[in-house]
């Protein structure tokens, strides 16, 4: 049976400058990175979580790039994660805003893919 998301795709036009964006900025760490043709399969894990992310554009699927991820990182104080993230110079184009479902906000990478940030 299916146990858990390994990890979602995040398409990028500059691996380099994407890794150093995740790793930096967002704190995620490096799992793998590995020649994968002429792009490499870069797969980056949250500390101490099964599921991550992977930096790689499939052939033909450049058009991805700059939209919005169809799904959304979980933190536990929005809040204070947006003050953090702002610190190491994460560009959000939402600010937390509260809902009767959670709290969240929006960022974006430096390709303009923009990601959901919530908690309940």
């Amino acid at each position: 049976m299916i146990t858990h998301l390994k990890f979602a795709g995040i398409p990028c036009r500059d691996q380099d400058r994407a890794v150093k964006f995740w790793t930096e900025q967002v704190g995620f760490e490096i799992h793998t990175d590995q020649p994968m043709g002429e792009q490499r399969w870069i797969e980056l894990k949250m500390r101490g979580q099964a599921t991550g992310i992977v930096l790689f554009t499939p052939e033909g699927h450049a058009d991805r790039i700059g939209a919005f991820f169809n799904g959304s990182f979980a933190c536990d104080d929005v809040e204070a994660s947006y003050r953090q993230l702002k610190e190491r110079g994460v560009e959000f184009v939402q600010e937390p805003q509260k809902q009767p479902w959670g709290e969240y906000a929006i960022f974006k990478d430096p390709d303009g893919n923009q990601f959901v940030m919530g908690s309940r």
